[in-house]
């Protein structure tokens, strides 16, 4: 089983590619990566970014599907328009389906997109499995400020025009708003109090990947993603790497 995550690097390994791979090998995946930028950064301070050139893109994504063959990926940090659209062609070219972590901004301050990027790139969003934002992204994509419990639903439910959404917990005392064909749910979860959250999304994209490598169908990985990062967040990965999933 192989999974591919298309994503920034992280040279602290919390966040982006590296994440993703330690996700994807704790869950039995072998995982495989797509670099779209190197940044310079820690769980406390960003630093800088350098977007690898479409081109050398088009080269990892050849070289990779070239030899392997994947059914799921996951986009992380595409930062500009494009590179979103050179990932989405590779997507479509060797049928993968493919989760979007559509992150903008890192924990730890640095902008990792140009302004606006993913709204003019809506077909990538629309042929996307699972948009996975936090509150700040949803804000980005909705056009909705979310200020509480009932602005996460509404923004969810726009959305969801472009594909079905998980908007990841945190700022709802732990709850996650999850909206399927239309449907909303509400995921219960308890807030951790810990600052050991640096990457959280990336893992929970991976992780939810992961799953449907496995065979599972899209609400039960991500419900049992959803439990894979609520040990990650309370135990670090040390808490992780020796469970059975």
């Amino acid at each position: 089983m192989i999974g591919l995550s298309v994503a920034g690097f992280d040279p602290s390994g919390g966040a982006g590619i590296l994440a993703d791979i330690k996700t994807f090998s704790s869950l039995g995946i072998h995982g495989t990566g797509v670099v779209t930028s190197l940044t310079a950064q820690n769980p406390k301070q960003f630093f800088s970014s350098l977007p690898i050139t479409v081109e050398y893109v088009k080269e990892q994504f050849d070289s990779v599907l070239g030899e392997y063959n994947i059914n799921y990926g996951k986009a992380g940090m595409l930062y500009s328009k494009e590179i979103i659209e050179v990932v989405y062609k590779k997507f479509k070219e060797y049928n993968i389906g493919y989760i979007v972590d559509p992150v903008m901004v890192a924990s730890s301050g640095g902008k990792l997109t140009e302004k606006n990027v993913l709204n003019s790139v809506k077909h990538f969003l629309k042929d996307a499995l699972l948009l996975t934002p936090n509150t700040s992204e949803a804000e980005s994509l909705s056009k909705i400020a979310i200020n509480t419990l009932d602005d996460g639903i509404e923004a969810s439910t726009k959305i969801a025009k472009y594909s079905d959404v998980l908007i990841t917990g945190g700022h709802f005392n732990g709850k996650s708003i999850l909206n399927i064909g239309g449907e909303v749910e509400i995921i219960e979860n308890e807030l951790i109090n810990t600052n050991n959250t640096h990457g959280s999304g990336c893992t929970l994209s991976a992780a939810i990947t992961s799953y449907l490598i496995k065979g599972y169908d899209l609400k039960i990985a991500i419900l049992k993603a959803n439990d894979f990062v609520k040990l990650a967040i309370e135990n670090g990965w040390y808490g992780t790497l020796n469970q059975q999933f």
